[in-house]
């Protein structure tokens, strides 16, 4: 612990966890979506959302891009600033998961290290790594902004899959083919598995 943080003391809260999921009638989690730019991470994200959303579960996404709007504006895409920017985020889901929150967080996360410390930052089953796996070509044939383009051509340096590794999850909760499995067919996946672990009551 530094100086500054020395005299720094945990306050614990009157309302617990706990209290918070079993008033929402659900538990929370972190869905840590992972994946190249372009697999499709965000738009699985949130139309797992939209369906927690509709069966009145409590959700929340937090988005790559979104983020880097406010909480992460002026970090740039360095090794260093890639890593701040995913402890930044992983801190902030886990006060989702403190919260009672189910919270989707769709980033790239290119680094094991760095999805690792997020793990570690709650209960074992309250972190579901979900590998949103597209091969390159495809993740460059669809490039819905252009970038891949733009790392092509030198205009956007460290540029992940091209210019800067991408480690993919060795033994991830859940893979998701995003080249070959549809949204609906993907979010079922997902919500199966919740669901089968009890993080969320089964539809009757």
């Amino acid at each position: 612990m530094s100086k500054a943080n020395a005299h720094v003391v945990w306050h614990p809260t009157t309302v617990t966890k706990a209290d918070r999921q079993r008033q929402n009638g659900h538990k929370s989690c972190i869905l840590w979506f992972t994946g190249l730019s372009g697999a499709g991470k965000s738009t699985l994200a949130n139309a797992v959302d939209q369906q927690l959303h509709e069966r009145g579960l409590k959700s929340y996404v937090l988005d790559g891009d979104n983020i880097r709007h406010g909480l992460n504006r002026g970090l740039g895409f360095s090794t260093a600033d890639r890593k701040e920017n995913i402890r930044r985020i992983a801190e902030v889901a886990k006060l989702f998961v403190d919260a009672g929150v189910i919270v989707l967080t769709a980033f790239i996360s290119p680094f094991r290290e760095d999805r690792e410390l997020a793990r570690g930052l709650v209960e074992p089953d309250e972190f579901v790594e979900i590998y949103v796996k597209c091969p390159l070509e495809e993740c460059e044939r669809r490039d819905p902004k252009g970038l891949y383009r733009k790392a092509r051509s030198g205009e956007i340096a460290e540029f992940t899959g091209i210019t800067s590794p991408y480690e993919e999850p060795l033994s991830p909760e859940l893979i998701v083919e995003s080249g070959t499995q549809s949204v609906e067919e993907s979010v079922q996946i997902v919500l199966r598995y919740l669901e089968e672990r009890g993080i969320i009551p089964a539809r009757r």
